[in-house]
């Protein structure tokens, strides 16, 4: 429909309306605030009394459509749409926006052009963008300390980031969370999570906007390994191996030693004096200088 088309049924739906106003017409129930992702469709409904002449929806004071007694449609802006339900004396309007944007957030109004104030609600369209854990999967010592960042980009409003490890909600002071707008109007947001875990953990991000029925969410998993035995622990335990295995070879040793000097002196009989001095040299060694005589 041209733009000649829509002049000539907006004047028609005027004089329509100065002929017959529909005075005793009212609107029964208007529009209710809406909350809608960026692509999806909206949809208002408003319910008037039998009488009325011309019903017309409006954007921030601007009409977008307009339904004529009985049914007549007159489209101004092609976002637009309606569907028109009877129900006894009452006529209800059901506005439908088709692929909405961040434009579109706004007043929707519905008039019938009588006395008084017309109903009215708002849109709201907001965007989900992006969700990502960076690391998806760590492998970490028991005990370790570490920092888990989740990056939101690109949302319309900025998202409501909270924490879960292995299904259980971590509190707000475990994490800290910034934001930033981008060129683009949309916003950018990082929230890092520290942590210390002592076993397996599966870590998930969770960012939330109204207009998602659930949060948008990120996982990770968290792979935990045993300390490795500490250095100076394992450093003093070979000292004291070291010590016990010198002391049992020292004294095999030294009864080594006395078993030779005993077959020694067995295998000369009759050198007394020999034998004593070898004896006398394992024990003493200054006395067995002192002595002379025969050696073993």
């Amino acid at each position: 429909m041209d733009s000649l088309q829509k002049c000539s049924w907006m004047t028609l739906g005027i004089l329509v309306f100065l002929t017959e106003p529909g005075l005793g017409s009212s609107i029964i129930e208007g529009p209710s605030n809406l909350t809608a992702l960026v692509g999806m469709e909206a949809h208002f409904n408003c319910t008037v009394s039998e009488g009325w002449q011309i019903l017309i929806w409006l954007f921030e004071g601007q009409p977008v459509l307009s339904v004529i007694y009985p049914g007549k449609v007159i489209i101004t802006d092609q976002s637009y749409n309606q569907q028109g339900y009877n129900k006894s004396t009452m006529f209800t309007s059901e506005l439908k926006i088709y692929n909405v944007q961040l434009n579109n957030s706004g007043r929707i109004e519905c008039s019938i052009q009588t006395m008084g104030d017309s109903p009215y609600a708002f849109l709201s369209v907001q965007v989900s963008g992006s969700l990502n854990i960076k690391d998806h999967n760590l492998t970490i010592r028991e005990n370790q300390t570490i920092e888990i960042i989740c990056e939101a980009v690109g949302w319309d409003p900025a998202p409501h980031i909270t924490w879960m490890v292995n299904n259980i909600s971590v509190d707000n002071s475990n994490y800290t969370t910034n934001w930033s707008q981008g060129s683009n109007g949309l916003y950018n947001e990082e929230s890092i999570l520290t942590l210390t875990p002592l076993a397996n953990s599966t870590v998930i991000c969770l960012a939330a906007i109204s207009a998602l029925s659930k949060p948008q969410s990120a996982v990770m998993t968290l792979v935990v390994y045993p300390p490795p035995i500490d250095s100076e622990d394992d450093g003093h335990t070979r000292t004291i191996i070291l010590a016990v295995v010198l002391s049992i070879v020292g004294f095999l040793l030294l009864i080594l030693v006395i078993l030779l000097i005993v077959c020694c002196c067995r295998r000369r009989e009759g050198e007394w004096t020999g034998c004593e001095l070898a004896i006398q040299y394992t024990f003493n060694p200054k006395h067995a200088q002192q002595i002379t005589g025969s050696n073993c």
